[in-house]
């Protein structure tokens, strides 16, 4: 669960959002009574969600400093960004190279204000509001075309936010369509929230579209997810529960229940 309610709105402080729900678990102050509450109540019937939440975190963080020091991305596409943390993508890219280009991409007003103040004085960085769907509009942005060199690597993100997008919606089609838009070389990283348990995924489906006024897609298995990686490169370790993908520290939190996890990994488009 990291961030984008599905279109672009006007900012309604009364329906919680995905992105500031996501922040309230990081601990950060940009979330509303609204998200708080649902926040709470959803920590009852799933209370592993804050600890997922930080793993999952971590998890985007590693993978972009691998991304940035050992494969050399220097583009990355973060969809669904959510809103503004500590060691974000650009933070840890650039930490890397200076010269790293990131284009964050959310439909919800709040991360484009808290974004574009935080970046303002960044021009290797933009955020853009867009539908994370919308593959020819983020592509073409004035935005992306200033800083994405199309012809070299690109790394596109989805961190945390195919669960948002409904079955209708075909999110394995969304991710081959960003993946053919990039030339060979380039990366995907992809992870969702799974469950094993029908109950589990049913009621935080329905919770999650009922709270969010119909901003969320389906909580899916793991051979689902899988599904997303079809013709890619998937690196080791494979598709895991993301606090086990390349842990470089024994101090990440052990999530105690196990109704849910955060599911995927890192792919090469060859």
């Amino acid at each position: 669960m990291q961030g984008e309610s599905l279109r672009p709105s006007a900012i309604d402080t009364n329906v919680p959002s995905v992105a500031r729900m996501y922040d309230y678990f990081l601990g950060g102050d940009d979330n509303y009574q609204s998200d708080r509450e649902a926040c709470e109540q959803l920590l009852k019937q799933v209370p592993s969600t804050k600890v997922l939440a930080v793993n999952n975190r971590r998890f985007l963080q590693r993978v972009v400093r691998l991304l940035a020091s050992e494969y050399g991305v220097r583009q990355f596409i973060d969809h669904g960004s959510g809103l503004p943390t500590q060691d974000n993508v650009h933070q840890v890219a650039q930490a890397i190279d200076p010269a790293s280009k990131v284009v964050y991409v959310d439909s919800d007003p709040i991360v484009l204000a808290h974004g574009r103040a935080l970046l303002d004085e960044n021009d290797r960085t933009a955020v853009i509001q867009a539908d994370m769907r919308d593959t020819d509009g983020i592509f073409g942005h004035e935005e992306t075309t200033r800083l994405i060199d199309f012809s070299q690597p690109v790394a596109a993100l989805f961190v945390s936010v195919l669960h948002c997008i409904p079955d209708e919606d075909d999110p394995a089609g969304l991710v081959r369509r960003v993946a053919e838009r990039l030339v060979p070389g380039s990366f995907l990283v992809v992870c969702q929230l799974v469950s094993d348990r029908p109950e589990i995924r049913k009621f935080v489906t329905d919770f999650m579209a009922e709270a969010t006024g119909g901003n969320w897609g389906r909580v899916r298995e793991e051979r689902e997810v899988a599904e997303y990686f079809t013709g890619l490169e998937i690196l080791e370790p494979g598709l895991v529960e993301v606090s086990t993908w390349r842990p470089d520290s024994d101090l990440a939190p052990t999530q105690l229940t196990d109704e849910w996890i955060e599911w995927g990994g890192l792919a090469r488009i060859g």
